[in-house]
């Protein structure tokens, strides 16, 4: 099914993650204004949106992608499971407020960060060491982008 942008649903995903705006970078963490990493930023807006999450991710640690197993990738696998797929080409694709959007920092590598686009050019993301942001998508963001989701819609 492709995802069809709705500015609502969209514009409800980015304000959920602004309200996480300043919280603190923490590996594993998913608590507003305690701590989070990147994935625990996307499944709070998750739960500010649609109340329980579907599934809980495994304990990780801070380099599981560079130990995934070969021909896996555990981030794009879960978004797969519960959010819609953005089929515009990559090169071409123009972030919609709201799309999930997945990077891989090698091209060997699976996904391993993941950030709420915000605007055309700009998204709010988990910021290692640091605390969660908004930010512009810059032009290294971009090439290391390799997928696009939706939220699908609430009930």
């Amino acid at each position: 099914m492709k995802a069809t942008v709705d500015a609502t649903q969209g514009d409800a995903a980015v304000a959920e993650a602004r309200l996480w705006l300043g919280t603190p970078y923490r590996h594993q963490g998913s608590l507003r204004g305690v701590g989070c990493d990147c994935l625990g930023l996307l499944r709070g807006v998750w739960r500010g949106l649609y109340g329980r999450e579907p599934e809980m991710p495994p304990p990780y640690s801070a380099t599981w992608a560079e130990s995934a197993e070969p021909g896996s990738d555990p981030l794009v696998e879960a978004a797969t499971r519960h959010l819609l797929p953005v089929w515009e080409p990559l090169p071409d694709y123009r972030p919609q407020p709201g799309d999930v959007l997945l990077f891989a920092f090698r091209a060997h590598l699976p996904a391993r960060h993941c950030a709420i686009a915000s605007g055309p050019g700009t998204m709010v993301h988990a910021h290692d060491h640091a605390e969660v942001t908004e930010v512009a998508l810059t032009p290294w963001w971009r090439r290391h982008l390799i997928g696009a989701f939706r939220f699908p819609p609430r009930p």
